[in-house]
């Protein structure tokens, strides 16, 4: 099974949250940094509107939030058609080089004043979500690890033929040898207890 485009989207967006919210604190001027906090007896005094530009800085965190959440709604709502055995497992390390690369550039004089900047930056995303996708490598979402899931290489019997193979599997939760249920998508076994 493969991941539909729409939902692939969905998953990449939702791993860029922490950057999102970055780049808000960023939006925020210098001269709001060293102001003192609204009391209740300085209100008048008070600004609301702390953000350079508020409906790119909040909508980002907003859009990446929403995402993010959706993403670990639907994981855990895969149905685990078949069983399999499971007779080894390690837990490999998420591949982080992809998702750290727009980190970096955020912090290389991007802001949302800058347009052409910004517009730079959302073709990057475009063309690394192109190619995380293609590849295979969209569900390894380092944010995944946040609600618990991991990804292990696992040695598994699979199938009515009692096929013995060495995949990539991701779980909420270890992955530990013995019975499960599974589901493949996109070159993954999703899996969880019988």
């Amino acid at each position: 099974m493969q991941f539909r485009l729409i939902s692939a989207m969905v998953l990449f967006i939702g791993s860029y949250f922490p950057l999102a919210v970055i780049m808000l604190v960023q939006d925020i001027p210098k001269k709001y940094l060293g102001a003192p906090f609204c009391g209740m007896a300085s209100r008048s005094n008070c600004t609301f509107q702390i953000f350079e530009h508020p409906c790119l800085a909040l909508g980002s965190v907003l859009l990446t939030g929403v995402s993010l959440l959706f993403t670990h709604w639907s994981l855990q709502r895969i149905k685990l058609r078949f069983d399999v055995e499971v007779i080894e497992t390690k837990s490999i390390p998420n591949d982080l080089i992809n998702y750290v690369f727009p980190y970096i550039v955020s912090f290389m004089g991007l802001s949302y004043g800058d347009s052409g900047k910004t517009m730079g930056f959302v073709v990057f995303l475009i063309v690394l979500f192109v190619i995380t996708y293609r590849s295979g490598q969209i569900v390894m979402n380092p944010l995944l690890i946040i609600f618990g899931w991991r990804i292990y290489e696992a040695k598994m019997v699979i199938g009515q033929n009692k096929e013995v193979r060495i995949t990539r599997v991701l779980k909420q939760g270890k992955l530990l040898p013995g019975k499960q249920r599974a589901e493949e998508v996109q070159d993954f076994y999703f899996t969880g207890n019988p």
